[in-house]
């Protein structure tokens, strides 16, 4: 239940995060609306949550080497989705080409448990 809960929050996150970046080269007017602004994070303030409940979960234990690699990645996507939704010109499309490989890179990491999934 929770893991479910943890990944359909993941994907709603980067849903969430590709129509803000798209209105964000649109100067669309929604990104100022009140619920845009909050919705995101307590989005991924759950999705947080989640994902220590589930790292404290695990049998090995939470501080696993792909765990870290998925926080760095984390961090990364951050950045990144700062950039593009602040930046402009070829900062906003580094942000988001960086941002979406950042959390392609946290799912890959998500479902194959290895740092380095590749």
């Amino acid at each position: 239940m929770i893991k479910t809960l943890h990944f359909t929050l993941a994907f709603v996150t980067v849903a969430g995060f590709v129509i803000r970046a798209g209105w964000s080269y649109t100067a669309a007017d929604m990104l100022q609306q009140k619920w845009v602004r909050i919705a995101p994070h307590v989005i991924d303030s759950l999705l947080l949550i989640l994902g220590v409940i589930l790292a404290f979960n695990l049998a090995q234990g939470p501080w696993q080497g792909w765990l870290a690699a998925k926080l760095i990645a984390l961090l990364a996507y951050i950045g990144f989705g700062v950039l593009t939704l602040r930046g402009t010109g070829m900062a906003k499309h580094i942000g988001l080409v960086g941002a979406l490989l950042s959390v392609g890179y946290i799912f890959l990491v998500a479902f194959s448990r290895q740092a380095w999934p590749f």
